[in-house]
């Protein structure tokens, strides 16, 4: 068996069924050697003066985080397995299994691995705080043209992960705190501890739902039918909370909207929509990209996936102007039921373009059957700490989603409904969570 070819065996081998503690720890122990991202322990005591609390950065579900320094002068996030968690450890693998061959400006960076003693994840680190702390606390640091050029890099990033990378995986946990940003600001997509390969000849799979109360799609929530759609839909909260500086999973200014992204469009069906940007921004701001980025933010968040976008497209619309792209319907909200309704099929505005494809997709029409809002009340509150790796309208023809995501059939409901087993923080941001697959 050739290098490349036993690499990718033992990189897919443990998400065709499932394998024993051990055997997993020597696959990953393989990957780690044949990629030459193995650390010796001595050198990461070294790098973090022996894990000195001074070093500290975070804790999580997995166990605490060190900054270091190696002897060639990088500086380093060392993410280090506490020896009580079990459900961290099949993160934590899975983390190291999936980052292990990825390499992207837009995805955090994987430096290497430790088995022995101690299981350690070794990554770059990432100088400024995660994207959360300072969207919704720190504020002044992000102009328009850095929240617009996040919304960019972060879209490059998951048409990497989706279409790109080795293996096509779903983030499953996209959110303003697994955002990085580094010293020049450019966004790193972080936590693949709840990540999946997607088949390449599947349009979905179905799975137990985990991720985080605001940016999970309805049907992962209801159905646990999981699709690249299902990424879409979160990169699309994270777009609406960018422009508005607010958060999608606290946001209730008034008792006639569900949530942010119910507000966002009411205010785009009433022509209103630049009022959805951050007042702090006004100055700042190119009227243009931000209508543009609040339609496309309502785009991915529509109630049928198969009305989404496919990340190509998303990124082909980010270059466009807010008239020449397809009008939103209602954004999709768990706990809410969608029928689909034909129209006539209409020529896609990136017909013609590289990588795009037409949109002969059904429109999807939100009917409210349950009184569920975005919030779960099964939901823990975890505990908050320092981000892992930082330092101290007109209708017009549509750029469309192909048939990669969604679904035409129903699977079987989780008779449990979105339950969270656990309630963990991860290094990166808060995530109540279920026990993996």
């Amino acid at each position: 068996m050739t290098k490349s070819k036993s690499f990718l065996y033992y990189l897919v081998k443990p998400f065709k069924h499932k394998s024993t503690r051990e055997s997993q720890d020597e696959e990953l122990e393989q990957i780690a050697a044949q990629e030459q991202k193995i650390f010796k322990i001595e050198t990461l005591i070294s790098a973090t003066k022996n894990f000195h609390p001074d070093n500290k950065l975070g804790e999580g579900g997995y166990g605490p985080v060190f900054k270091g320094k190696l002897e060639d002068g990088r500086e380093i996030a060392v993410k280090k397995l506490s020896q009580s968690s079990k459900q961290g450890k099949k993160e934590f693998n899975n983390e190291a299994k999936l980052l292990a061959r990825v390499q992207h400006r837009n995805v955090v960076n994987l430096l290497g691995y430790c088995g022995n003693p101690e299981k350690l994840l070794v990554y770059e680190y990432v100088v400024h705080e995660s994207l959360d702390k300072l969207l919704f606390k720190n504020k002044e640091v992000l102009d328009w043209k850095r929240r617009y050029d996040i919304i960019r890099g972060v879209a490059r990033g998951l048409l990497y992960l989706h279409e790109d990378s080795h293996d096509r995986i779903i983030h499953r946990d996209i959110k303003a705190s697994n955002i990085l940003l580094d010293e020049k600001w450019i966004p790193k997509i972080a936590d693949f501890g709840m990540a999946r390969l997607y088949p390449e000849d599947q349009t979905h799979i179905n799975t137990r739902v985990a991720g985080t109360n605001g940016y999970m799609a309805p049907e992962y929530v209801m159905h646990g039918t999981l699709s690249v759609k299902a990424d879409v839909y979160s990169f699309g909260v994270l777009i609406l909370e960018l422009i508005s500086g607010q958060k999608n999973s606290t946001f209730n200014p008034d008792p006639e909207y569900q949530n942010l992204l119910d507000w966002a469009y009411k205010l785009y069906k009433k022509g209103k929509s630049l009022e959805i940007l951050e007042s702090k921004l006004a100055s700042s701001a190119d009227p243009d990209q931000v209508s543009a980025s609040i339609q496309i933010g309502l785009l991915c968040t529509q109630s049928d996936p198969k009305q989404r976008p496919t990340m190509r497209n998303v990124c082909i619309m980010l270059t466009k102007k807010p008239g020449t792209l397809d009008e939103p319907n209602r954004p999709g909200i768990p706990g809410t039921r969608y029928r689909r309704s034909h129209r006539p099929a209409t020529s896609s505005s990136t017909a013609g373009t590289s990588g795009a494809s037409s949109s002969h997709s059904s429109t999807a029409t939100a009917t409210a059957t349950a009184t569920a809002t975005n919030t779960s009340t099964t939901m823990a509150a975890s505990t908050t700490y320092r981000s892992a790796f930082v330092a101290p309208h007109s209708r017009s023809s549509a750029a469309g989603s192909s048939g990669q995501g969604g679904s035409h059939s129903v699977p079987h409901r989780n008779p449990r409904g979105p339950v969270y087993i656990d309630s963990r923080s991860d290094p990166h941001g808060k995530r109540p969570m279920e026990n993996q697959d």
